[in-house]
């Protein structure tokens, strides 16, 4: 059974800094790609970071320069390094993973950053 489990998450000031970890049940490398979402209050849940099994990153256009997504095979871990967090960024924070035609999802963890 696969699970997802993030942690890091919480509360911050603007221009601050947060590293998001998501840890696997299985080994990441069998997932097709794995991300990060994220759902504001009263807004649809939006990617934020996508990395493919090859290594290929993308980024909404709104946090690129700012955020970092990664993976640590050995440890079947997924980060997010954010860096100049703004407002804005304040959301449920989601990791997930796709196999094949399956999209797993971890609970969601929380960042508010402050004004």
């Amino acid at each position: 059974q696969v699970r997802l489990v993030e942690s890091g998450g919480g509360l911050v000031q603007a221009g601050g800094s947060l590293n998001l970890s998501c840890a696997a049940s299985v080994s990441i490398s069998t997932f097709n790609t794995m991300g990060w979402y994220r759902q504001a209050p009263g807004k649809q849940r939006r990617l934020v970071a996508n990395i493919s099994s090859g290594s290929t990153t993308t980024y909404e256009d709104s946090v690129k320069g700012r955020f970092t997504i990664s993976r640590d095979i050995a440890m079947n871990t997924l980060h997010l390094q954010m860096n100049g967090l703004k407002p804005e960024d304040t959301a449920i924070y989601y990791c997930t993973a796709r196999r094949r035609d399956f999209r797993y999802w971890g609970q969601g963890t929380q960042v508010t950053v402050s004004s």
